[in-house]
């Protein structure tokens, strides 16, 4: 029996690799959905691949010129993610969540009544509504794995393992393209510059990130909601080679690692096929044989003191820190701010009392998540001019 697999983002990083992957075996999968914002012709490429009828443009212009052009009028096209009742009649085996930023908290939640397993790749979604996603993950007994290298390693060597027998989780950080530079330099930065990953090849907004060291904050946050520990659990260390992804230390002495190549195809692979053969390369002893670690510098990474401002329960406060890094750094690759600025503006905005009343408030729904946002993409724009 052919596996049913929809594919929320399909259009993005992540779901052209998982396409690449599922392309190699057509004869077993059948894609259900597949969906974008504006690029409908990656779109209709990987429609006509696996000859998916069923596809969301959820940009409306895009959408009304797709709609009148009758060249396409032999694909169900639709603009929002209401549909899923009239797309999904019976269950998929999978679904991946991939849209970037917020815009994929509806539809992954939305979507977790549809599939088996939902494999999650969209960390927004994560941290702003985890209690949201699990309550439908309980409601409907789906199954979650989590696409990140990192969260996909842990959940890995966890194997089913009780968190209550986990001493300490070290997530790794490349330390960005900026590690040995100057910190009196970095105020010259460019945005050419900072997109420029030593090791991975990434979109603009978690290039920046990944400078920062702002992704490998949201990576602890991830792992405290995924894996229920509390932050003092989970340390951050530089490994500059990006071949180990993660280390668990357990209470009964045994420590595991995983390595693995500076390729998200392997998490997204093997979160698919079970005990499949993947090619890849062999073991590079010479890397394993230089695995440096070190603890993170804070005057470089100052944006990893945040986590010391986080409560150790879900609240609004984290749609605070996601709202105000991403409006930030949008503002930095137009060039309407340093470099600098997205770490003293972000710290700036945390400490705000208007904000810090958010640590108190709990998330109830989407709605609430979003206008939040809103509201503080507002604030930091009124600082920036």
């Amino acid at each position: 029996m052919k596996k049913k697999i929809a594919i929320l983002g399909s259009t993005g990083s992540i779901g052209k690799t998982l396409i690449r992957i599922l392309s190699k075996d057509k004869k077993n999968i059948k894609i259900t959905l597949l969906t974008a914002n504006t690029d409908y012709k990656t779109l209709f490429k990987q429609a006509k691949i696996f000859n998916v009828k069923n596809l969301i443009i959820t940009d409306p212009k895009t959408f009304n010129f797709l709609k009148k052009n009758k060249k396409y009028r032999n694909l169900k096209i639709f603009n929002n993610f209401k549909c899923f009742k009239k797309i999904f009649l019976s269950k998929n085996d999978y679904i991946m969540s991939s849209i970037v930023g917020l815009q994929g908290l509806n539809p992954t939640i939305k979507s977790i009544k549809f599939t088996n397993k939902i494999l999650v790749a969209n960390k927004e979604s994560i941290i702003c509504g985890w209690n949201l996603i699990q309550k439908e993950l309980k409601k409907y007994k789906t199954d979650f794995i989590p696409i990140d290298s990192e969260h996909f390693s842990i959940w890995s060597l966890l194997n089913n393992n009780s968190v209550k027998n986990v001493e300490k989780i070290y997530i790794t950080a490349s330390g960005g393209p900026f590690f040995n530079r100057k910190l009196k330099e970095l105020i010259c930065v460019k945005p050419s510059e900072a997109i420029k990953h030593p090791k991975w090849s990434m979109g603009k907004k978690i290039s920046i990130d990944s400078a920062t060291l702002m992704n490998k904050v949201f990576e602890v946050i991830e792992a405290k909601k995924i894996f229920n520990l509390p932050y003092s659990k989970i340390k951050i260390l530089i490994h500059r080679e990006s071949y180990l992804h993660a280390i668990v230390k357990f209470s009964n002495g045994i420590t595991k690692l995983l390595i693995h190549d500076t390729s998200m195809s392997i998490p997204i692979f093997n979160s698919i096929y079970e005990n499949k053969k993947f090619k890849s390369k062999e073991i590079d002893f010479f890397k394993l044989n230089k695995l440096s670690l070190m603890n993170v510098n804070k005057k470089r990474f100052p944006l990893t003191k945040i986590i010391n401002m986080l409560p150790n329960y879900s609240s609004m406060f984290e749609t605070v820190l996601i709202s105000a890094n991403d409006e930030l750094v949008n503002l930095f690759l137009q060039n309407r701010i340093t470099f600098n600025q997205i770490s003293t503006y972000i710290i700036k905005i945390l400490n705000m009392n208007d904000f810090k009343r958010y640590k108190l408030i709990k998330v109830k729904n989407i709605n609430e998540i979003l206008r939040l946002s809103k509201i503080v993409r507002f604030k930091i724009r009124s600082l920036c001019v």
